[in-house]
């Protein structure tokens, strides 16, 4: 049991469920509930890895939502990054209310209802920092927080038994672009008054120091531009809008025209210009189409394809693929991003497709062009120390940054009780205390974001086992009514590495496959689905006794 300072006798309990984002990157919800009422906080996507063929995204599991079903009474988003909103149109039908967040926030994700044709009249309820709205038996505190993304807000929620406060993700900026302040104040008050708990970003935990303010990338960029003989391409995250303000800035400066290139980065710095959070001058920008019109040294390109997805802009860019944008070999590429785990090689397929093309590559290895959006060590300690809370909960992070977190927690709050939770954890907070009461189910569904939407785990496995082994359609035609083959078995075979001996398999395959058909029992060769599953019994068999391999059989039985 661990023992909280007294809160409110008889009140109801708090319960707080990570349903994803603790040990991993990305997912990232939560579900805080009280008496009759629950919220969920934010409800974000995780990007699929390679092996994962076919898939799109990766949201959580929301089983667990069933048993709160009528009681979730809103949505609370902190910020428009993908980790934190992608997942909204999948998992709005659990939510009985509102969505409530940000202007830019609800910006970002209007487009994603109209994808999904999702009716969302009345339900997006806008708010700003320093504003509280009542939820039931909640009422939920908005607070500024600086971050890469313009209108990030972390939550204070004010609960029977105390405050709880949720950080979002965050940095200290000092600095920022837009001229809106972390609102430390309002934190410190609120740990002068007395937190119940706080669950705070652990993304850059293991990081030393501080993270740095978006203006620090400045004199990196200012070199390159004043260098770079041709063409400038940068790519970055779409939803970097300070990093986009900081290169349009250097892009008037130094007399280039800016393309916004990629489908994310047009939409998003059309929403960000719409809404004032991204200020270009009057005939600054070009159609992607018109940069082959500009000398190459008149023209800066803001690309996708940062981590080297395939179908960005930049990945196109770099095989000669994009209509409009060709990279000549007195251009400049920068990467002004981090790499996120898992995507170095694909990256690195870019870059020597770019090589290839004569590119001058720079990196954050070699100039100072990216700074992070999560607050690193110091910073982490520093609201520690303003919110002092009873209890504390590192969110956010792979388990190593967690566990740091927590280090950092008992340095600098020496009172403070630290709780470790992973995924699935039903922590409890009431007058005897905080524990963990409970676990829920939580994990991944896969979503194919091009067809019907989850797919399921055999569907994985049917495209894992072409990927590996590939596929053999065999085409049989049969008499109807006698069961006679009128020709010889075609067999057709799909990404197979074949040698010279397999080579030969392939080619005794029909006339072998037709001798076993015509070996079976008439009533057996007049039905169809049986012959489908003879057909397939007996190509596996070939295949696994003379090749070795398991490919996926596609059988076609016609009548004729």
């Amino acid at each position: 049991m661990l023992t909280a300072q007294s809160t409110t006798v008889g009140a109801p309990a708090v319960e707080v469920i990570p349903i994803g984002g603790l040990g991993e990157f990305g997912m990232n919800m939560m579900l805080i509930a009280c008496g009759d009422t629950a919220v969920l906080v934010d409800a974000g996507v995780m990007f699929p890895e390679p092996e994962l063929f076919g898939v799109d995204l990766v949201i959580p599991d929301v089983s667990a939502l069933d048993t709160y079903a009528g009681r979730i009474a809103a949505l609370i988003l902190t910020h428009g990054h993908e980790d934190h909103i992608g997942a909204v149109p999948h998992i709005l039908k659990h939510v009985n209310g509102p969505v409530y967040a940000t202007a830019f926030t609800h910006a970002l994700l209007q487009p994603k209802f109209d994808e999904h044709g999702t009716d969302t009249e009345g339900r997006l309820i806008t708010v700003a920092p320093k504003q509280t709205v009542t939820i039931g038996t909640l009422s939920v505190e908005f607070l500024r927080v600086t971050h890469s993304i313009p209108d990030a807000v972390a939550l204070a929620i004010h609960t029977p038994q105390g405050v709880i406060i949720h950080t979002g993700d965050f940095k200290i900026d000092q600095t920022p672009l837009d001229g809106e302040r972390f609102d430390l104040h309002r934190l410190a008050q609120l740990g002068a008054q007395g937190v119940l708990a706080l669950f705070s970003d652990s993304t850059n935990a293991d990081q030393p120091g501080t993270t740095g303010a978006d203006v620090d990338v400045i004199p990196g960029f200012e070199e390159i531009f004043s260098s770079a003989p041709g063409k400038l391409i940068v790519a970055a995250f779409s939803t970097s809008i300070f990093r986009m303000q900081i290169l349009v800035d250097l892009a008037e400066q130094y007399d280039r025209k800016v393309a916004f290139v990629g489908r994310g980065m047009m939409r998003n710095s059309e929403t960000a210009m719409r809404l004032g959070a991204l200020k270009v001058p009057n005939g600054l920008i070009i159609a992607d189409s018109d940069v082959r019109d500009f000398p190459s040294q008149d023209v800066l390109c803001l690309c996708t394809g940062s981590q080297g997805e395939a179908m960005a802009a930049l990945s196109r860019i770099a095989i000669d693929d994009h209509r409009y944008v060709k990279v000549n070999d007195d251009d400049t590429v920068v990467f002004s991003a981090r790499a996120i785990p898992g995507n170095e090689k694909a990256i690195g397929r870019v870059m020597n497709h770019l090589a290839r093309r004569g590119a001058d590559i720079v990196t954050d290895d070699m100039k100072h062009i990216h700074v992070s959006g999560h607050a690193s060590a110091e910073e982490l300690k520093l609201v520690l120390s303003l919110v002092q809370p009873r209890f504390f909960v590192p969110i956010h992070g792979e388990y190593r940054q967690l566990a740091q977190h927590a280090r950092l927690a008992k340095a600098a709050c020496p009172g403070t009780t630290v709780v470790s939770m992973g995924d699935g954890d039903v922590l409890r907070l009431d007058e005897t205390g905080a524990r963990i009461v409970d676990r829920v189910q939580t994990g991944r569904i896969l979503i194919d974001g091009t067809r019907t939407g989850e797919i399921a785990d055999e569907i994985l496995r049917d495209r894992r086992h072409l990927g590996i082994d590939g596929l053999v359609v065999v085409v049989v035609a049969l008499n109807g009514q006698t069961g006679v083959l009128e020709r010889a078995p075609e067999v057709i075979a799909r990404g197979l590495a074949m040698d010279a001996k397999q080579e030969q398999m392939l080619r005794d395959a029909p006339g072998l496959l037709e001798a076993a058909l015509n070996g079976a029992p008439r009533e057996e060769r007049t039905d169809p689905g049986l012959m489908q599953a003879r057909v397939k019994v007996e190509v596996q068999r070939l295949f696994k006794k003379r090749a070795g391999r398991r490919p996926l059989i596609l059988p076609i039985v016609l009548e004729v």
